[in-house]
Order: structure tokens, then sequence, then C-alpha cells
């Protein structure tokens, strides 16, 4: 650092030298949003490889994205979105092939295999319990 630094705190976000605050994520958050509705308009899936298509497509929502938003989250939120849209094609087509969704729960407690559940202990079992070990 010298007498003629242009080092701003952007600068130091988009480096990843300076933690955001809730504000300049949430600007971020906003940038690419809006960066993602271009692409879903201009039918860009990923943006990383298809990084000129993109960048033609969507100037200005490109530069305040990049302009915004940490170089890690950047790529982070580039690469996550091919893997949900690939994700939810994939789910898609598993359902127009009848595949049927299983609840969230399906493999919990209740499954073969699963260990069985903890009795739950009151407070006063636990105090007792802590007691006995410092003896």
């Amino acid at each position: 650092m010298g007498w003629f630094t242009t080092d701003t705190r952007a600068d130091a976000i988009r480096a990843g030298t300076a933690v955001p605050t809730r504000t300049e994520r949430q600007v971020c958050w906003a940038a690419r949003d809006a960066y993602f509705s271009c692409l879903d308009a201009a039918s860009i899936v990923d943006a990383h490889a298809n990084a000129p298509q993109a960048a033609r497509a969507c100037p200005q929502e490109t530069a305040a994205f990049e302009r915004d938003c940490a170089a890690a989250w950047v790529k982070y939120f580039k690469q996550w979105r091919v893997a949900d849209i690939q994700k939810r094609r994939r789910l898609e087509q598993l359902r127009q092939e009848g595949a049927q969704e299983l609840p969230a729960n399906a493999f919990g407690a209740n499954s073969p295999g699963a260990p069985p559940p903890r009795p739950e202990a009151s407070k006063d079992q636990l105090q007792d319990m802590l007691d006995h070990k410092r003896r």
C-alpha cells in the first residue's frame, strides 16, 4: 500500500480479502438474481462455458454481478446454477417416467436397519447421571 493506492472496499470484497456486510451480500444477491433472470431470458444455462455469449446477451447484468460479488462467489453461483438446473431437469424427467417421490423422512427412525430411537431422559434423570459421574 503506497501513496497512490486505489484499493477500495469493493475491490477487497471481490478479491476475498474483506468479508461483505449483510447489506453488501444483499446487493450481491440482487445482482445475481438479475443476472440469472437475464440468462434465463437468453436461454443460457452455463454462463461459464458460454461466457462470450452471456456477456453479449447480458452486458449490464454481467458487469453488475461481477462488480458487486466476490470473485469466488461469482464462480460458485455460476456452478450452482448449472447444477440446480440439471437437478430440476432430471427430477422432471423422472416424474415423466413415472417415478414416485418419497417423503423427506422416508429413511428416518422407522426404516428397517435404522438405529432404535433413544429414550427421552427427564431433566432430573440427567442431573442424577451427572451427579453420579462426579462422585
